[in-house]
C-alpha cells in the first residue's frame, strides 16, 4: 500500500445511529456530544483519544429510560 494514503488517525466512534438524548445532550450511538461530534475532523490525535477514552464512562448516563407510553399514562391518571 502506498504510505501516502496511510493514515494514522484515531477511526470515529460513529456507529450511524444519530439520535442526541434531550437531556444529557449526547448522541446514543455514539456518545459523543455534538461539539465533540462536529469537531472531530479538526480535533488533534490526543484530543480523540481522550474523547474515546471517556465514552465508556459517559454510557451509564443514557441508561435509565423515562418510561415511554406507560410513564404518560400513568402521568395522565
Amino acid at each position: 500500500m502506498d504510505d501516502l494514503w496511510k493514515r494514522d488517525e484515531i477511526e470515529s466512534p460513529c456507529i450511524k445511529i444519530c439520535v442526541i438524548h434531550p437531556a444529557e445532550r449526547l448522541c446514543t450511538g455514539c456518545l459523543r456530544s455534538i461539539d465533540e461530534i462536529t469537531a472531530w475532523s479538526r480535533m488533534s490525535a490526543e484530543a480523540r483519544r481522550a474523547v474515546m477514552e471517556d465514552l465508556p464512562a459517559r454510557a451509564p448516563r443514557l441508561k435509565q429510560r423515562r418510561g415511554g407510553r406507560a410513564a404518560r399514562l400513568a402521568q395522565d391518571q
